[in-house]
């Protein structure tokens, strides 16, 4: 068997931080033969075929073929797995309309040619922001496809939270468990650690013993520094997140593909659990079960923590009537 991947911007540079971890096997497992779709604007054609070029130089057993494309029908052809990483940022005195709108000049087409083209099972991945609101837009103008295969991308979010813990707690990371992530992909996003766990205890508990006033150290520090972090990358690196995003990409769609054992996050679309109103695409705390995610459902939410999502979502809201606004859902 082999998998159709269609991945949007692929001369950028999580683009280019994907394919060759895809090629290897690091998204579907060392069986899984792929075939990529690399899908560009006539401007970034011919770092895409550069891409390509290396990706036969790297002479990877499972990659099938590589084609490159600025034609949206071509790129979504057939397509099993679709990662929309390429976006339009935020430019200098760019209002926030306008870029919703200039989003939505992207996500809006790829959504259309994605319900024309792509396989009748496609999942797929919004990475690029903001990421929640151009999911909705693609999920919107995909006609036929169930807006539940729409999902944006906030694993690197939890990853980030994840890791903070890991450091405070001076813990594996892969010990640390059930931190998911509410709301939106920016800066209102909220990491919960509600019901983390470090290996297999509370980690309020393990907080405690070190940070001795755990909600002041939540407030003031743990929570901005996560939603902060990508400003941080940037101030540090001069340049954005990269290979930490496209690892967390991987994170996502491996786990969706292939089902979780425990809850990780997703902005999958809302049919109003936790009072999140039904039709926005909003992070949850979820599983992978058969393909599918599933929202965790029942979970016990604080005043504290509700606050918390409920300016998250308001900012969701925003997006989404900024976007109905401008006649483009």
């Amino acid at each position: 068997m082999t998998t159709t991947i269609t991945i949007t911007g692929a001369g950028g540079q999580i683009g280019y931080a994907l394919l060759f971890r895809i090629a290897a096997g690091d998204l579907l497992g060392p069986d899984e033969k792929v075939r990529l779709r690399l899908l560009e604007i006539p401007q970034g054609l011919g770092a895409a075929e550069g891409a390509a070029l290396e990706l036969q130089d790297g002479a990877f057993g499972l990659l099938e073929h590589v084609e490159v494309t600025d034609d949206p029908a071509v790129g979504f052809d057939g397509c099993d797995l679709a990662l929309l990483v390429g976006a339009r940022p935020r430019g200098p005195g760019m209002e926030r309309g306008d870029l919703l709108a200039a989003n939505a000049g992207i996500f809006g087409p790829q959504g259309a040619a994605i319900a024309a083209n792509a396989s009748p099972d496609v999942r797929v991945t919004v990475v690029g922001n903001p990421a929640n609101t151009n999911a909705l837009i693609a999920s919107a103008s995909a006609d036929g496809v169930p807006a539940e295969r729409f999902t944006a991308l906030t694993r690197l979010d939890e990853n980030r939270a994840r890791a903070q813990l890991a450091q405070t707690l001076a813990a594996p990371v892969d010990t640390i468990r059930r931190v998911p992530i509410w709301g939106n992909h920016s800066a209102t996003q909220f990491p919960d650690v509600s019901h983390a766990t470090v290996a297999g205890r509370p980690v309020t508990e393990a907080l405690d013993a070190i940070v001795g006033d755990v909600p002041s150290w939540l407030t003031d520090t743990y929570i901005p520094r996560v939603a902060k972090r990508g400003a941080e990358i940037i101030a540090v690196r001069g340049s954005s997140s990269v290979a930490s995003a496209a690892n967390a990409t991987l994170d996502h769609v491996r786990d969706w593909v292939h089902g979780t054992d425990d809850w990780t996050s997703a902005g999958v679309m809302s049919h109003g659990e936790y009072g999140v109103p039904a039709g926005l695409i909003s992070s949850f705390p979820v599983l992978s079960v058969d393909g599918e995610w599933q929202i965790v459902e029942g979970l016990e939410v604080s005043d504290w923590a509700r606050a918390r999502i409920d300016a998250s979502v308001a900012e969701l809201i925003e997006e989404r009537d900024a976007v109905r606004s401008l006649g483009l859902l």
